[in-house]
Formats: C-alpha cells, sequence, structure tokens
C-alpha cells in the first residue's frame, strides 16, 4: 500500500456519485474517490448507468496501477456501495465500509465539499458532447485539482505538493541504519575478566608505582 509510515494518508477515502447530461439533454454519473487526509482525487469515473461492479473496477484498477487500498472507505447507503460485488472486494481487501446515515450528507463532508467544487468548476462550465469527451475534460480538471491548485486546508498546497513532502519527511526522520558487522568496533566485554591472582599482581604493581619518594 503506498503509504508512509505515521500519516493519515490513504487511511480514509471518501466515495460518491454525481449526475449531469450531455448536450443533447442523455444523462451520466461520475464516480468521485478522494482521499480524505490529502484531498487527492484518486479517480474520477465516468459511465452512463454505474453499478458497483463498476465500482469494485475502479478500485482494482486504483489498486494495481498505484498499489493503493484504502483502509476504510466513506460512502452512503446507495445501491452500488452495498451491492454483493462491493461487499465481497471489501472483505478480500480487509477494507472498512463506512456508511453514512441516510439523509445525512455532512457524515461524508470531504466528498461532499470536492462534489461541489467539480461541478461548479467543471461539470456547469463545459458542454459535454459524448461520453469520451466527458471523461477527458473532467480528467483535465481532475489533475488540475491535485497538481495546481493550492488549499487552504493544506497550508496553501496543492495536494501533490503535500503528499511530496509527506514522504519528505519519511525519508528525514528513517531511522539510522545499523553499523555493518565489518566495523572493526572493540567491546569492554569481550576482555576476559582477571583472576584474583592478577588482579593482587595489578594491585602490587600500582602501589609500587605511586610509592612516596623518600627525602
Amino acid at each position: 500500500m503506498e503509504r508512509p509510515d505515521n500519516t493519515g494518508l490513504y487511511e480514509c477515502c471518501s466515495m460518491d456519485f454525481v449526475s449531469d447530461a450531455l448536450f443533447d439533454g442523455k444523462k451520466f454519473r461520475a464516480l468521485t474517490l478522494v482521499d480524505n487526509y490529502s484531498r487527492e482525487c484518486l479517480a474520477i469515473y465516468v459511465g452512463k448507468s454505474l453499478k458497483g461492479k463498476d465500482v469494485v473496477n475502479v478500485l482494482e484498477r486504483i489498486k494495481k496501477e498505484r498499489k493503493i487500498v484504502p483502509k476504510r472507505i466513506q460512502t452512503d447507503n446507495g445501491s452500488e456501495f452495498i451491492s454483493k460485488e462491493m461487499d465481497r472486494w471489501a472483505y478480500e481487501n480487509k477494507v472498512t465500509m463506512d456508511y453514512s446515515r441516510p439523509g445525512k450528507p455532512t457524515d461524508n463532508p470531504f466528498v461532499e465539499s470536492f462534489n461541489g467544487s467539480l461541478r461548479d468548476e467543471c461539470l456547469n462550465a463545459h458542454w459535454f458532447l459524448s461520453l469520451e469527451d466527458a471523461s477527458e475534460k473532467i480528467e483535465a480538471w481532475r489533475i488540475e485539482y491535485n497538481e495546481y491548485r493550492p488549499h487552504s486546508s493544506l497550508n496553501d498546497l496543492t495536494p501533490a505538493e503535500f503528499i511530496e513532502r509527506l514522504y519528505k519527511e519519511k525519508e528525514k526522520y528513517k531511522a539510522l541504519p545499523g553499523a555493518p558487522s565489518s566495523d572493526p568496533m572493540i567491546f569492554a566485554a569481550s576482555k576476559p575478566s582477571p583472576t584474583a591472582s592478577e588482579k593482587s599482581s595489578d594491585q602490587l604493581k600500582v602501589r609500587k608505582l605511586f610509592k612516596a619518594p623518600k627525602f
């Protein structure tokens, strides 16, 4: 899993859907997946009608391509998130599903805030000629959001900059490696303890060495 030690990176992610329409009025949906800690958007998947298996496919793709598996995922109680496919995937990957209370979007504030930005800055700002066109424009916005958009909650860093700093801090405080066994280190314990006769002999030598001079 791509997560630095002792950080909250990818510990908990949030998922949700947003809906929009093409230029001819045909509806489509987009699955959004956001890391709560870094605010990074891991994926926005666009489709005409998305099911539980589509959600699993997105999570599997992220797992294979980036080696990321969140420990916990927050969602609402939509049928796509409580499906048998989703339940099986979560069980096999040891992921805890954290469902919000019905009618309580505030239980999942990070993805709700993200979806608001997606709608205001992308969905409402573009005409989409096809699902492919929608996917391309939304993906371009996702990259801009992750790599070029400072966030006040991240001390005015972009999610990409915030994550990079986390990894640098991990390297900085990494434990120093142990000394190699070839080092010529001599320990006092390696010298055998003197016997009683040796101790007496040493004491006698010391007395002679420091014997008071005669005047």
